[in-house]
């Protein structure tokens, strides 16, 4: 498989990071997301990250504007079939991703890989809206995509040795290291056993054992994590950490995977993390 194009669909803050990422590596880039606005967001990040790479002298601004020129913002999702593989990273809502998967099949030439940026939801369902399955694979890149090093190349029950081998060589290309999924289990391997950390974390918090304050600088300092629990939950998103807490308590049918009240709480009051200015801090 020689890929040229990568096609993202959805320019949220891992959606750009992703076309960034693509494009710093070389190849074009398609991008799509639902309304301009959404794209216009994508693209401000996109040029504000390689403006702190310009200033701490890791890029020139002629290969900044070399990289920004790779790539191409759409909003019509037909413009993807001219892409060699294809990236999702959409909301973490199956029935979403199960519908752009449809038309993807429909408008990507047969072969091409369709993959998506999920953290959790399950491989093998987003597959079945297909006629591809042995094509479609989980690629789930950590946040920022630019500089996580790390790579989840998830097999569904259906995705091919053939599939997995390519994925494995296309993340190298994009100076990532891969580690394979065998089972399309929810949370794969990070969040499978990230979201108990949080959710004790929270716990923690809940019972008064300590602030949240003292719970990170604990998890940092005795563990090593370069971030806390909720330094890193902020960051990434509240909503998010919500949700995948949700889909696995349904999927394993196991309430330890449940979110805590203060999670249902933060949801409420809409502190999602730094997106909104609050979450577990506060960042006015």
């Amino acid at each position: 498989m020689k890929i040229k194009t990568v096609g993202v669909v959805g320019a949220g803050s891992m959606g750009s990071g992703i076309a960034n990422l693509a494009a710093i590596s070389g190849y074009k880039v398609i991008l799509r997301d639902v309304e301009q606005r959404f794209l216009d967001k994508g693209l401000t990040r996109i040029n504000q990250f390689m403006e702190k790479s310009v200033s701490k002298g890791k890029l020139t601004k002629e290969e900044k504007t070399e990289v920004l020129g790779k790539i191409h913002s759409t909003t019509d999702l037909e413009a993807l079939n001219e892409a060699d593989i294809v990236i999702e990273a959409i909301i973490e809502n199956l029935d979403a991703k199960k519908s752009v998967f449809a038309e993807l099949d429909r408008i990507v030439p047969e072969g091409v890989i369709l993959t998506t940026n999920t953290s959790s939801m399950s491989i093998t369902e987003i597959a079945s809206a297909t006629n591809r399955p042995e094509r479609v694979a989980g690629l789930h890149f950590f946040n920022p995509a630019q500089l996580m090093k790390l790579v989840e190349v998830v097999r569904g029950y259906n995705t091919s040795d053939e599939t997995v081998e390519e994925l494995k060589a296309f993340s190298k290309t994009l100076m990532k290291e891969p580690v394979v999924v065998n089972k399309d289990i929810p949370g794969f391997i990070v969040n499978r056993i990230m979201i108990p950390q949080f959710i004790e974390a929270i716990r923690l918090l809940e019972e008064g054992v300590a602030s949240a304050e003292d719970i990170d600088k604990a998890v940092k300092l005795g563990l090593n994590y370069p971030m806390g629990p909720f330094e890193l939950q902020d960051y990434a998103g509240v909503d998010i950490g919500y949700y995948v807490m949700e889909y696995m308590a349904k999927e394993f049918n196991d309430t330890r995977f449940a979110p805590p009240m203060l999670m249902k709480q933060l949801m409420r009051a809409n502190r999602l993390g730094r997106k909104t200015k609050a979450g577990f801090y506060d960042y006015e």
